[in-house]
């Protein structure tokens, strides 16, 4: 499956490639299971740390066609990160402030919760959810990552995954400049 963690790479971390985890969980009838169950079977029974139990369990529920890419329990969510050259707090300034924020975002946003200088909860104009995370990469630089959750549907997910990386350029436009 494309995109998805080299066989490499699970196996230094977990012991096993995906063929043979895929084995595993076909044998306990995991395709049956929730994905919670799935991950703490990984967890409990095979020493399976937490991130990679999931990662296992997300996987797996992929290949099986249980569990479409983006695909959440609440929906479907995608992220989309930029670092910028500007500062921590003109970036925050341009997400906090109505008026620098009409200058790369036209959307009307509702800003539920914020926290000065780190993230940004946000209630996007469909009433999906829309999650900001904001990190000091070294002197002038930041890195902006976005979480947007609660699609509907796959289409919408990969449609607001370009609208970010779009959106993204242009507020590295609108602080770099």
């Amino acid at each position: 499956m494309a995109g998805r963690i080299s066989d490499q790479a699970v196996r230094a971390s977990t012991g096993k490639g995906w063929a043979e985890w895929f084995e595993i969980l076909d044998g306990i009838e995991a395709v049956q299971m929730k994905h919670r169950d799935i991950a703490q079977h990984l967890y409990d029974e095979h020493g399976v740390d937490g991130w990679w139990a999931q990662m296992v369990a997300v996987q797996y529920e992929q290949e099986r066609g249980l569990r479409a890419k983006h695909e959440k329990p609440e929906g479907f969510e995608i992220s989309r990160g930029k670092t910028v050259a500007a500062p921590l707090d003109v970036v925050y300034a341009a997400w906090s402030d109505g008026r620098r924020r009409r200058r790369w975002l036209s959307e009307p946003i509702e800003i539920r919760k914020a926290t000065p200088g780190k993230s940004l909860r946000i209630t996007w104009p469909d009433g999906t959810s829309v999650s900001v995370e904001l990190y000091r990469k070294g002197t002038g630089k930041s890195q902006v990552s976005v979480q947007h959750g609660k699609l509907p549907d796959a289409a919408a997910a990969e449609r607001m995954k370009e609208y970010w990386a779009r959106t993204l350029e242009a507020l590295k436009s609108a602080v770099e400049a």
